[in-house]
């Protein structure tokens, strides 16, 4: 196992930072890793926002559900749907770019680049002895965030990535188990295989949480998910996309 294989396997999120800002230099670093990630047809339909202005650190904490480490970290880079640039090109070059931009396709193209630049940020972040931690709250108040950060159409910001030096650790949370989500040449829709690998999988976790907590806590992760999934959560997402200029055909 190589030391790129051993930083991926050892990733946990990092909720408690040091009061120690990132050097410019390390920031540069963190943003060229992102770049170079997969993009598909060379579209790179993200951008990426570092946040260094305390007070608007301290709004989209808030928004994101008073998380104080949104507010409290080496910095905060929030990763963001981008057309609008496609848009300009379109403009520029005389052709006409709105169907193919308000499409499904390029929309999910927006997601999967975004999201490919920000796992190569995190994983160039670790590797330098830093912590991560993914921030989907500012989902909660997209309206607001655009204007925090000035976002023309057609951008979307998605999550943010909080990034600092640790200053506590954390264990690894287990994952599901390999052949959960590893199937080959066909979907493996057993119910009876999966029921019974979810099963060993929530005493894992159970189990994880009695002793990260003391016993204040077993849940299992069956559980966790039926709660959540129970509950309404965002649902003015469709609208607010839409609204953005995306996913209309």
């Amino acid at each position: 196992m190589n030391q790129t294989i051993e930083t991926i396997l050892n990733h946990r999120s990092i909720r408690h930072f040091k009061n120690e800002p990132l050097t410019d230099e390390e920031i540069t670093t963190i943003v060229r890793s992102a770049q170079v990630a997969s993009t598909s047809s060379y579209i790179q339909a993200y951008t990426i926002i570092g946040v260094k202005d305390p007070a608007k650190k301290k709004k989209l904490a808030e928004l994101a559900g008073n998380q104080s480490y949104v507010e409290e970290n080496g910095h905060f880079f929030v990763f963001c749907a981008d057309l609008f640039r496609h848009e300009q090109i379109g403009k520029w070059e005389d052709a006409d770019v709105i169907p193919s931009l308000e499409s499904t396709e390029k929309f999910m193209v927006a997601l999967i680049d975004a999201s490919l630049a920000a796992q190569n940020a995190s994983i160039a972040a670790e590797s330098m002895g830093m912590g991560i931690c993914y921030i989907g709250g500012i989902r909660n108040d997209l309206e607001a965030v655009s204007e925090v950060l000035g976002l023309p159409e057609r951008v979307i910001p998605l999550f943010g990535l909080a990034v600092g030096y640790p200053a506590s650790d954390s264990s690894v949370k287990p994952r599901l188990p390999l052949g959960a989500v590893y199937h080959e040449d066909a979907y493996m829709a057993d119910e009876a295989r999966m029921k019974a690998e979810l099963d060993q999988y929530d005493e894992t976790i159970s189990s994880y949480y009695h002793e990260r907590t003391g016993g204040k806590r077993s849940d299992r992760w069956t559980g966790q998910m039926a709660a959540m999934l129970s509950a309404k959560k965002r649902m003015y997402m469709k609208e607010f996309v839409e609204k953005r200029g995306f996913d209309k055909r």
